[in-house]
């Protein structure tokens, strides 16, 4: 077993400011490079094979640049209502609708993680998902908020972790996993290849963002 040590060379294949912050629970120092690619979703596949396609892409895109011993991690995070994405929304007027099609109701997000190990050029995935309740919202809370802007290029259009807005709650899963980046299962990939991380990073994970997750001693420990 390696140790995720000083001199291991860590890149998130990603410009999201909600991964970075939790990836920095880990106290160790990482590079970001963020992956452009196509994010548009096939016809055919579903939204789990969907969210794995696009984090393997961005993982490898960026991982080409890297062609030591670096270890590249990407993750690509969806929601779905009804088995459909939700998708990203672009503008003010579609931020809207995305909202008002999600209040009041159940959805789920999912994250997928992918992770190339620069030593042996392989590749590991894991994917995560949460059930999600989206309060009751009238017309007025959903336009105050989206003239903030925060919904603009996010999953749902919405973040979860907005202490004013209180869009919603997860349902006894993975809090990170709905902003992004589940650690326990990025912990839970890396020690499957042989790469130690910190013990304590659920710990961490639940003192920063303020919740007690249910699930990740049966994570950690699967």
């Amino acid at each position: 077993m390696l140790e995720l040590d000083k001199n291991t060379q860590l890149v998130l294949a990603s410009q999201s400011p909600r991964r970075f912050d939790l990836l920095k629970l880990f106290d160790h120092q990482f590079q970001v490079e963020p992956a452009h690619i196509d994010e548009r979703k096939n016809n055919v596949e579903s939204p789990h094979s969907f969210a794995k396609r696009l984090a393997i892409s961005k993982t490898l895109k960026v991982a080409h640049s890297y062609l030591n011993d670096a270890i590249v991690i990407g993750a690509d995070t969806i929601v779905v209502q009804d088995d459909n994405v939700v998708g990203k929304p672009d503008t003010n007027t579609k931020a809207r609708s995305m909202l008002m099609q999600l209040q009041g109701k159940t959805h789920q997000v999912v994250t997928a993680i992918a992770i190339y190990f620069g030593n042996t050029g392989s590749t590991a995935q894991e994917l995560c998902e949460t059930n999600v309740k989206m309060r009751s919202m009238t017309e007025e809370e959903i336009e105050e908020y989206v003239s903030t802007g925060e919904s603009l290029d996010k999953a749902g259009a919405y973040a979860i972790q907005n202490v004013e807005f209180r869009p919603a709650t997860p349902l006894g899963g993975c809090l990170a996993n709905v902003i992004g980046l589940p650690l326990c299962h990025m912990s839970r990939a890396l020690y499957k290849n042989n790469i130690s991380v910190d013990k304590n990073i659920a710990e961490k994970c639940q003192e920063h963002l303020g919740y007690d997750c249910p699930i990740y001693e049966s994570i950690l420990q699967s």
